[in-house]
């Protein structure tokens, strides 16, 4: 739906957004009526490139055709049952997903911070149910980020930070880590630790790739001490990383896999995934949701993991994204660039990152920071070309030097 269809200006709209609204973000300076492909469009028909992409959602591409064919399809047929039914969609995309990631058992959850909250408690029940009840603690890395309900806060490492502000007591259960530094984690692993859980790739955090080394030691670390390894791929799964999942780019398998974002089409939904036996955990009552797995956003994620599948999206990512990080070399002020398959940091050497995803926005570009003022960070669709990395690369380049100059 458009201004016309409300028969409003675009002042009214600001005008009514900032009397109801309570802001998560500071808005762009423009109104997004419709989207395709690469393409937002605002309420003048101005296109923008989009390399945020929902916050890595839309990857493969905004209004896929797939996609609106099957959410449509499913609209017209039903809306919302309830999980004491079975419906097909999501039996259907329960087995694509199982087949595909290689895992057994599947609950589908609403968000990405409720498939982590999902994955806690799991983890949390399985070490009381097999080894006790002090054996509750999981082990996140420092500079994570896991979601923002308690306890994916808590999980969250960034003690102090404004993300935690505010929220204490925080939930507690968790220790933190240096990310890529495997020493640290085994100390961390005392006897009253159940899991690890790590993302691949920590994106909120600056995107900072994990070393292949770090995930296949914390792998045989788990294995040795009977504890859960847990992947955190709400941002890296689907093809963001190169491969279908994150994990399967490093090789080395958890035994708890979160997702999320890129796996639903732009519809709101999340999931766990796990083994059989470690599934067997939840028993009925023990966790339940009242949306997780409605049958549109099912349907939807149905049509989207079969088109970023049938398309081999991940192998477009992997190579436009390495194209965009050798292309952004030429840009001023870099002072390390950051990232694997389609989702980049670029560091500068001076703080102008939200400066930049401002200034780009006027110039019809869109991009994201990390919670590091010099960071930006770069999720397009999968689907973008080795051309549009090359219009992003000039308009950043034409920005950074605008902004750098008039300082």
């Amino acid at each position: 739906m458009n201004m016309k269809d409300f028969g409003m200006t675009k002042a009214e709209v600001e005008e009514t957004a900032k009397k109801y609204l309570n802001e998560q973000f500071p808005r762009f300076d423009f109104i997004a009526e419709k989207a395709k492909g690469m393409y937002i469009y605002d309420e003048e028909g101005n296109a923008y490139l989009d390399f945020l992409g929902g916050i890595a959602v839309n990857a493969a591409g905004h209004c896929n055709e797939r996609v609106s064919k099957y959410v449509k399809q499913q609209i017209d047929e039903m809306v919302h049952s309830s999980n004491y039914c079975y419906t097909l969609p999501q039996i259907m995309l329960a087995k694509l997903i199982c087949e595909t990631i290689k895992m057994d058992k599947i609950q589908f959850q609403n968000s990405g911070a409720e498939a982590n909250e999902a994955a806690i408690k799991l983890a949390r029940k399985y070490g009381v149910d097999n080894f006790g009840p002090e054996r509750f603690k999981i082990v996140t890395a420092l500079n994570s980020f896991h979601g923002r309900t308690l306890g994916t806060l808590a999980a969250t490492g960034q003690p102090d930070s404004a993300i935690q502000k505010g929220f204490a007591p925080l939930v507690e259960g968790f220790k933190y880590a240096e990310f890529n530094n495997l020493e640290a984690f085994k100390e961390a692993a005392t006897d009253d630790v159940i899991a690890i859980m790590v993302e691949p790739v920590q994106g909120e955090g600056g995107v900072y790739p994990a070393d292949k080394d770090f995930l296949v030691g914390l792998r045989k670390l788990c294995d040795e001490k009977n504890m859960l390894l847990i992947f955190d791929e709400v941002q890296t799964g689907w093809g963001r990383t190169g491969d279908i999942m994150g994990y399967m780019t490093y090789g080395v398998k958890p035994d708890i896999i979160t997702m999320a974002k890129a796996m639903g089409g732009g519809m709101p939904i999340g999931a766990m995934c796990s083994t059989e036996k470690i599934m067997n955990t939840f028993g009925p009552g023990a966790h339940g949701t009242t949306f997780g797995g409605n049958p549109v956003c099912c349907a939807a994620a149905y049509a989207q993991i079969e088109e970023l599948l049938e398309k081999k999206l991940p192998e477009n990512a992997k190579e436009t994204g390495a194209y965009f990080r050798e292309r952004a070399k030429e840009l001023p002020h870099v002072k390390e660039i950051r990232g694997i398959g389609q989702i980049t940091g670029i560091e500068f050497d001076v703080p102008i990152a939200n400066e930049l995803k401002y200034t780009c926005a006027e110039k019809k570009y869109l991009l994201m920071t990390a919670v590091r003022p010099a960071v930006v960070r770069l999720v397009p669709p999968l689907i973008a070309t080795k051309e549009d990395c090359d219009k992003a690369i000039e308009i950043m380049k034409e920005t950074i030097v605008e902004i750098t100059e008039s300082k």
